[in-house]
């Protein structure tokens, strides 16, 4: 799942679904769906050996991935579902002759124009002329840091990024972020390796580079390529890592106006805040300041065409996936199949949908929500939320490692975690975006400005302690370490994470593991630095600090083990904070599902008790395909283990699943106590 810390959003997987029955006249309507279909097991594994395999090695065999995706999982099932429902919406909107501003004609033209690939071809590379003419305007550095602040309200990824989010140390007020950014490929990493891998991406991705610069009509494209290379490889080199950013303290760089004035100098801040819309800018958090030292040297040192032809590349890339066909299949033959092994392109109305829904999200969520959502299932899951909460104080209060001092500031965290379930109570307002049948790429601009400008207008407001950070379509779920709330969305609230008609084990495997995954994140490596009122603030004793990271340091020992690919290692530092919400998550979804059937145990269905359905449960939802490249590529950027390791790694450390199936020591799936990471 996802976890919204330092005001962004760390990467997550998507999700699956099917039609999921609100009639809840009876409880025996949860007897005769099949919450777990034999077809997804594979006997001829051991479940003490591999219980992935076991589990779903079946589904895994039965679902290929198909040719326009890199990956297929229960994410992608239930994305599927819903996008057809919103397919229909769409149709529906783009068909009618609605009042201009209506949220019909807003998205009903936005997905007419997004589907008119006549049109994209006929224009070309026209539709960014206005702004490659602003970039060969640039004639100064200041005008250059002007253009800069322009291209962020266009959603284009150059030299650095901005937003308004809250102040980790003071979460009752918003404060200027800005943090590194500008490179094409996903992560620095790629730049500074040099194995046969990487060169073979670095090499492809100048192709594609010297490809797009020739159908813009530009000439001598391999030399242009190369300056462009030249600083996109600078400024991966003064990146910080990954592993570095998940460090709260490393990026929360606290800056006076006038001290960023002072040590950013060739960076006209006056120029850029204004441009941007901000003003009465007093203090900025500054993610990676060496970066930004780093930034300002190369404002002087690179020649001010070099930056100009960057530029234009950054635009270029940005919006090649929505011109005409020819930059439409340069773009996916790098970033589809070489960089994710994608075999074809996804079919244009999947396309269109998802740059509706990626500008228009909540908008979209609005019409979805009406149709589409129960409101059973939000009542059933706010239960479940409230008795994992119950189980994780029992188990806070039971902690032999911790003493009385943190569990009381631990308790105080729990109980203030907020939580919101299906949509917004609030919804946001879209009256002023300007969206026409015939214009994709203004469309896009016009939507990237607008929720620019709805970012940088938080400035000075109180905190909206009411927004999302997903639409109400979205599979997947978040906890904000700032807000110290936890958020599932519509969504997800289908199978195999939840359905009405589910048993309580395969719905406590499934959604309520994703609840328990989603509060222990307020209590991972980085959200336990975070106290009850979202503030970056030490409430640990020394101690009990130490304790923890002995305890969270197997977890990471245990997930640097292991090689999805040949000699290709997961990060275990890269995902501990997801490693631990797993291993949370299922502990406490366990623990609650015992409460919840105490006194009544269910009878065995399909021949498995419901301690083994739990377990059938959690492994259902991370049943997934991947491509090589796919997998590659994750393992580098990506903060989430691959699916099969989110399965055996944290129930290896479970005496729990090793009860229900019987296993024991010296079998695969039985970590060595000496090693078993048990941490809440």
């Amino acid at each position: 799942m996802k976890k919204l810390i330092l005001g962004l959003l760390t990467l997550g997987l998507f999700a699956c679904a099917s039609e999921e029955s609100t009639d809840n006249s009876s409880d025996n309507s949860k007897n005769a769906f099949e919450a777990f279909s034999l077809s997804n097991l594979d006997t001829t594994a051991s479940p003490c050996e591999n219980f992935y395999q076991y589990a779903v090695g079946g589904w895994l065999k039965d679902n290929p991935i198909p040719s326009t995706e890199s990956r297929w999982s229960s994410f992608n099932v239930v994305n599927d579902s819903n996008n057809l429902k919103l397919r229909n919406i769409l149709d529906e909107f783009s068909a009618g002759d609605f009042e201009k501003g209506s949220m019909e004609q807003q998205l009903g033209d936005f997905y007419a124009a997004a589907l008119d690939s006549a049109h994209c071809d006929e224009l070309g590379v026209k539709p960014l002329e206005a702004e490659m003419q602003k970039i060969d305007a640039i004639d100064s550095k200041d005008a250059l840091i002007k253009v800069l602040a322009e291209q962020k309200a266009i959603g284009v990824n150059s030299l650095f990024g901005i937003y308004i989010g809250q102040d980790d140390k003071n979460s009752e007020q918003y404060i200027t972020h800005v943090y590194q950014s500008g490179l094409g490929l996903p992560d620095r990493d790629y730049y500074l390796k040099s194995d046969e891998k990487s060169t073979e991406i670095q090499e492809g991705y100048k192709a594609y580079m010297i490809k797009v610069l020739g159908m813009a009509g530009m000439t001598e494209t391999e030399a242009l390529t190369n300056e462009i290379y030249g600083i996109e490889n600078y400024l991966a080199s003064k990146s910080m890592s990954r592993e570095d950013r998940r460090i709260p303290e490393n990026t929360y760089n606290k800056f006076m106006y006038d001290e960023l004035e002072k040590s950013v100098s060739n960076l006209n801040w006056s120029e850029f805040f204004s441009t941007v819309g901000l003003s009465d800018v007093d203090n900025v958090i500054v993610g990676q300041p060496d970066f930004f030292y780093a930034v300002n040297k190369a404002i002087d040192s690179i020649s001010l065409d070099s930056w100009k032809i960057y530029m234009k590349w950054r635009l270029l890339d940005s919006y090649a996936s929505s011109l005409s066909s020819d930059f439409v299949n340069a773009s996916f033959e790098f970033y589809g199949k070489t960089l994710s092994g994608s075999k074809e392109l996804k079919p244009r109305w999947k396309r269109a949908l998802s740059m509706v829904n990626g500008n228009a999200g909540q908008l979209l969520g609005k019409a979805f929500v009406k149709e589409h959502f129960s409101e059973e299932a939000k009542a059933e899951v706010g239960q479940m939320v409230e008795n994992l909460r119950a189980v994780f104080k029992e188990r806070i209060m039971a902690l032999e490692w911790m003493s009385d001092e943190t569990k009381e500031k631990a308790l105080e965290k729990l109980a203030s975690f907020n939580k919101k379930i299906g949509y917004p109570d609030k919804w946001r307002s879209y009256e002023g975006l300007e969206v026409s049948s015939d214009n994709l790429v203004q469309n896009l601009m016009n939507a990237k400005r607008f929720n620019f400008a709805y970012s940088m207008n938080k400035l000075g407001k109180p905190v909206d302690k009411d927004e999302w950070f997903m639409s109400p379509q979205t599979v997947n779920a978040y906890y904000s370490s700032s807000k110290n709330e936890i958020v599932f969305p519509a969504g997800i609230l289908q199978a195999p994470f939840y359905s009405y008609e589910a048993d309580d084990a395969i719905n406590y495997g499934g959604i309520g593991a994703v609840i328990g995954h989603e509060f222990t994140h307020g209590f991972d490596d980085q959200g336990s630095k975070y106290d009850a009122n979202g503030n970056l603030k030490n409430w640990w004793t020394e101690d009990d600090r130490s304790r923890f990271e002995k305890r969270a340091n197997l977890v990471v020992e245990q997930f640097n083990g292991y090689e999805p690919l040949d000699s290709l290692f997961v990060n275990g530092k890269l995902t501990l904070g997801e490693n631990i919400a797993d291993l949370g998550g299922a502990t406490l979804a366990y623990y609650a599902l015992l409460k919840e059937v105490e006194g009544n145990e269910p009878e065995d269905i399909d021949g498995f008790n419901y301690k083994q359905r739990f377990f059938l449960g959690w492994a259902q939802v991370w049943h997934m395909n991947m491509t090589d490249e796919e997998l590659r590529k994750r393992v580098a950027t990506d903060p989430h283990s691959p699916g099969n390791y989110r399965v055996i790694g944290p129930l290896s450390n479970m005496n729990e699943f090793a009860e229900a199936f019987g296993c024991v020591q010296g079998d695969q799936m039985v970590q060595a106590d000496s090693v078993k990471a048990v941490i809440w």
